[in-house]
């Protein structure tokens, strides 16, 4: 079966890191480009970050770049968001998700995991 499990989710102080993880199976994870998204609650969902099957490039939305990292591991079917420098406006429930090549929808996504950043 096909799953999208995150973790890596928390409190964190302004100006902390944390890093989310997504690991993926039940499908061929090297055929996909992965994404990060986030919401809030009574907002949308907001785009974060992607990152390509091949050859590896990387996209942020303006409100993280700089900050935030994604990375993944083909070998352990995981993708990685670090985020660094952590505002308040950062707090929200974040989403991995995976994008078939060629594809114009998200096949698939994560259950979410809360980051609150507060002092």
């Amino acid at each position: 079966q096909v799953q999208l499990v995150q973790s890596g989710g928390g409190l964190v102080q302004p100006g902390g890191s944390l890093r989310l993880s997504c690991a993926a199976s039940g499908f061929t994870f090297s055929s996909y480009a992965m994404e990060w998204y986030r919401q809030s609650p009574g907002k949308e969902r907001e785009y974060v970050a992607f990152i390509t099957a091949a050859p590896f490039i990387t996209n942020y939305a303006a409100a993280v770049k700089g900050r935030f990292t994604i990375s993944r591991d083909n070998a352990a079917n995981t993708v990685y968001l670090q985020m660094n420098n952590l505002k308040s406006e950062d707090t929200a429930v974040y989403y991995c998700s995976a994008r078939r090549i060629g594809s114009t929808v998200i096949d698939y996504w994560g259950q979410g995991t809360q980051v609150t950043v507060s002092s």
